[in-house]
């Protein structure tokens, strides 16, 4: 399973930004995929910063490429 630092570097050279780790844990939870629980998130239930709907296709696309999904 590829690590956060490599999704963000994917995404960064194929789109040119680089996500937040928070919106990459969202995908992995909406993707079925079990994200690492970050230590300073405030509420295991709510998202602060969930995953904008147009990165949405960009993360997954990183996670089919790491064959994640």
């Amino acid at each position: 399973m590829a690590t956060y630092v490599q999704i963000q570097q994917y995404v960064k050279h194929k789109y040119g930004y680089i996500p937040k780790t928070c919106w990459i844990a969202h995908m992995k939870e909406v993707c079925g995929l079990k994200p690492k629980t970050s230590h300073n998130r405030h509420s295991s239930n709510n998202r602060i910063n969930p995953c904008p709907s147009n990165k949405e296709e960009h993360i997954k696309d990183a996670f089919k490429h790491f064959k994640m999904i």
